[in-house]
């Protein structure tokens, strides 16, 4: 077999019928790029029987049932083969020719580049608005180039960089803790935002609620580390005017990019509801901190 160019780590947390649809796209890059696929799983061995059946090209990295996807995808760093590794999730389907792009749009003067994000949950109105409030920033059209923020379900690093920030890498943050050091160090961050993704999660309004609020409890909670209790708690308060701020900047987003336009008038409501969730989740990880929030959230 010949040696992979590409490994694409997929954390496994949402199950088989998510996770299917995902590995059937990644088989069909195959024809273009000499692929190593690495499914993290936590879910247990009913999970793995099916990916070993279906897609025994994959390799199975197992990970506790309470291990949080910044760990995952941690692990699987460590054990990619190939030069360079993308990271997906178990509910995106990349298109074809998705794995040669990603590679063609990697040089030395653009290490890391990430692409952008499309719905791909098109069927219900509950999908639509969760999808709106988590993505508005990640759809096109997005400004090709430097970019100051990347996302972290469709982009791709050299392993070398991955190996020589492996202390960042392994601290238990998402994707922004890793980019921010990069700019730090010089390292430049690219947008190329014809290289799509499509995101097909499907949500009911309460477990979407319940997801908005785990990040942002999680990521409130990293965020507030080390500070003493008035700053926690001035941090906590002050969130809980977040809800109007967080709706207006999702709806002039979209109504800038100039799609979805019908979509958004239809989700309105649902937005309300889920900003609300997304500035309790906060409060709470300012105040009482992250908990275990982090590994909850899929």
């Amino acid at each position: 077999m010949a040696a992979a160019e590409l490994s694409v780590v997929v954390p496994s947390v949402n199950g088989f019928g998510d996770l299917s649809g995902t590995l059937e796209a990644l088989e069909r890059q195959r024809s273009d790029v000499a692929l190593e696929v690495l499914v993290v799983d936590r879910l247990g061995e009913e999970v793995r029987r099916q990916v070993r059946r279906r897609f025994p090209l994959v390799r199975i990295l197992e990970v506790p049932p309470h291990s949080t996807i910044p760990d995952m995808r941690a692990v699987a760093f460590r054990a990619a083969t190939a030069p360079s590794v993308a990271v997906i999730e178990d509910h995106v389907i990349v298109p074809r020719g998705w794995a040669r792009a990603l590679l063609a749009a990697q040089s030395e003067l653009t290490p890391v580049v990430a692409g952008a994000v499309e719905n791909a949950a098109t069927s219900s109105q509950v999908d639509w608005a969760a999808f709106l409030c988590e993505y508005s920033h990640c759809t096109p059209p997005l400004p090709a180039g430097p970019a100051e923020w990347l996302t972290g379900n469709n982009i791709v690093y050299p392993r070398a960089l991955l190996e020589k920030f492996q202390t960042v890498v392994e601290s238990g943050g998402w994707e922004n803790r890793l980019h921010d050091t990069l700019r730090s160090e010089g390292i430049p961050l690219t947008c190329r935002p014809e290289i799509v993704v499509g995101h097909k999660m499907h949500y009911t309004v309460g477990l979407y609620m319940s997801q908005r609020y785990l990040y942002s409890r999680s990521y409130a909670g990293a965020r507030a580390e080390g500070a003493g209790f008035a700053k926690k708690m001035a941090m906590g308060v002050a969130s809980l005017a977040l809800p109007p701020l967080l709706f207006w900047r999702t709806v002039s987003r979209i109504r800038a990019k100039g799609r979805h336009s019908a979509e958004l008038v239809r989700s309105l409501p649902l937005l309300a509801l889920f900003v609300v969730a997304w500035a309790a989740g906060e409060a709470v990880g300012y105040i009482a901190g992250p908990g275990d929030s982090l590994s909850k959230v899929r």
